[in-house]
């Protein structure tokens, strides 16, 4: 039977399916741990450190590809290169300047001699060499005027992309690499990036307590042996602890980048060198991009059992090519709001042929990640790529969900002037009780300076917005798929594209008028900047959390459907961050608890509680 997956716009317009909550009876978690390991793992009401400090913990074993956990790469000591000595001329030697600007040597007994004239290499940068060097166009490759913005290709996420430009000219699917340990089962921008991609995977363990701590605790009694997880995320260092703690808990991994953009190319290699099979780069192209995710699936000898997606692509692409794979498939963890709608859509056209844990919708992930993520990274973002000041600037935000709430919570503090658009009244009364002035875009076009889209949709600012936009105007999008600008309609003979900066384009009107564009209108904050890492961890441990239920659960308990991830499970989630602040919980008497009706351990919140 074809399977037909319809897209992430269509999505938006199919009804709500109802969200499967679990029995009473099944609320516990089931990580695949013994009753004492998880009570072990939950950190004491009082606060505080869950556990009695232990020795530092050696790095935990990372898999290998398809054979057993190979060790971490250990981050080995930074080699200065040394500056070339300057070699003295002789001191009976003195130097005079001929007429036509060379230099002469004249000896003591007076003979001038012409000194060897020094040859000022012109300097040329990885932009201009693109235009000359740049791999030739295969069937099926990106057609988007890539020749236009073909500097959109380069990677700057490393000092290693300043200093050998000549890395940027060979496509990594053309490179022939291996790790340390002689395998070439990856495909990176630079293997030789590793070990500076190891200290960026060491920072982020500093800011990712719950997922250290869940991997000290669990890796013993390893909840995912035998799991083989085929990912498509953005790959970052927040990520590669994630991975690596996967691969902690006994799990077999191979990944894929969701965005072409958002690739931190020398923590891809740290992780080849650390024995992942991971496929990805930044500035991969629409063909290159599919290509990754084929070769994380298509493997000979390996079969995946569990899927955790980003954006559904991954997910879409089995059904597309390889649907008797999902024989195996014990699950699905999805985390965006795109790919959860073609969830939604495949379950309710009877079409979703396993389980599937709506990761996006989870309190730990909705209210943490969106909100408080986006509340910081959006001027990060903006910053980095435009130098701008927020102060008394004009701002249209489309959409007002948590990711929207964010960023118009940021940008108020800072001093801009913020108007909302939304379709949702409940979401509008929000912005409202904010202070927001809620608008239509057609009725602000003309005047803000900054216009931000977070709705998920398609087409949410079109050509005849773009067109109207005042001089100036940064256009830059906080939503995960890359279609609510209407950046296709700009790729036409009469406008002139100009690249200033990396993922920054100046697109130019016959008149004159210019717009800034952001990334190319995709994710802004993980294409030009990053994201706080400690939010980033809560969200990575439920992700944890979803593939440990999945995969552990007994069969029947989930049907081919979409679920929300226990309550039980969120707040432990939340528990596992708290002694970070030196948070300490309060702890219901027997009596209290008996009034409301609660365990003492929780769940604390019904499941249509909204927070």
């Amino acid at each position: 039977m074809s399977v037909q997956v319809v897209s992430a716009a269509a999505a938006a317009k199919v009804p709500e399916v109802e969200l499967k909550d679990l029995s009473p009876s099944e609320a516990e978690p089931q990580l695949g741990l013994s009753t004492a390991a998880v009570s072990a793992m939950a950190p004491p009401a009082g606060g505080g450190d869950p556990e009695a400090p232990a020795p530092p913990a050696e790095r935990p074993p990372a898999p290998g590809p398809g054979s057993g956990p190979a060790a971490a790469l250990s981050p080995a000591a930074g080699k200065v290169p040394q500056a070339s000595a300057m070699k003295r001329s002789d001191p009976h030697h003195q130097h005079q300047r001929h007429r036509d600007g060379g230099e002469a040597l004249v000896s003591p007994d007076g003979t001038v001699t012409e000194a060897p004239r020094t040859v000022k290499k012109q300097i040329q940068f990885a932009d201009q060499k693109q235009e000359f060097n740049k791999r030739p166009t295969k069937i099926g490759r990106r057609s988007l005027s890539r020749s236009i913005s073909q500097s959109s290709t380069d990677s700057y996420s490393s000092a290693a992309s300043y200093t050998d430009s000549s890395d940027d000219e060979t496509s990594p699917r053309d490179k022939q690499q291996k790790n340390s340990k002689g395998s070439s089962d990856f495909c990176v921008k630079n293997i030789k990036q590793a070990e500076f991609g190891r200290r960026e995977i060491e920072i982020a363990e500093q800011e990712m307590p719950a997922l250290m701590a869940l991997r000290k605790r669990a890796q013993g009694e390893k909840p995912l042996a035998g799991a083989k997880i085929v990912g498509c995320t953005h790959i970052t260092a927040q990520t590669a602890v994630l991975m690596e703690t996967l691969g902690a808990l006994g799990a077999q991994c191979r990944w894929a980048a969701c965005n072409i953009y958002s690739t931190l190319n020398e923590v891809a290699a740290a992780l080849a060198e650390s024995g992942f099979p991971v496929f990805a780069w930044k500035g991969e192209s629409e063909d290159d991009f599919w290509w990754c995710i084929d070769r994380c699936v298509n493997v000979e000898g390996w079969q995946p059992n569990m899927i955790l997606d980003d954006g559904g692509d991954l997910t879409h692409w089995i059904y597309k090519k390889y649907p008797n794979m999902f024989k195996k498939i014990k699950g699905i963890v999805e985390e965006s709001v795109t790919g959860v709608h073609r969830l939604y859509q495949l379950s309710k056209a009877g079409k979703l042929c396993v389980p599937a844990m709506n990761v996006n919708d989870s309190v730990t992930k909705q209210k943490f990640d969106n909100l408080y993520c986006c509340r910081e990274s959006i001027l990060d973002g903006l910053k980095r790529t435009t130098d701008m000041m927020f102060g008394g600037k004009q701002v249209v935000v489309c959409g007002y969900g948590e990711v929207g709430k964010g960023c118009c919570a940021a940008l108020k503090a800072m001093g801009s002037i913020v108007y909302v658009t939304e379709i949702d009244p409940i979401c509008a009364l929000q912005a409202c009780m904010d202070g927001f002035r809620l608008v239509k875009l057609n009725e602000v076009i003309r005047q803000v300076d900054i216009v931000i889209t977070c709705t998920g949709n398609k087409n949410v600012v079109t050509r005849e917005h773009l067109d109207r936009m005042k001089n100036s105007c940064i256009v830059c999008n906080m939503g995960h798929s890359n279609t609510e600008i209407d950046v296709a309609s700009l790729r036409t003979p009469e406008l002139t594209w100009e690249r200033v900066r990396s993922q920054v384009d100046h697109v130019i009107w016959p008149d004159g008028k210019r717009i800034v564009l952001l990334a190319e209108g995709r994710l802004l904050n993980l294409s030009c900047s990053t994201v706080p890492t400690f939010v980033l961890s809560i969200t990575a441990t439920t992700q944890a959390l979803a593939l440990i239920e999945l995969y552990n659960a007994p069969e029947g308990r989930y049907k081919q459907d979409v679920y929300l991830l226990p309550k039980k499970m969120d707040e432990y989630v939340a528990s596992l961050h708290l002694p970070t602040f030196d948070a300490h919980l309060t702890e219901l008497t027997d009596e209290q608890a008996k009034y409301l009706g609660l365990n003492k351990n929780g769940p604390f919140k019904p499941n249509y509680y909204r927070y």
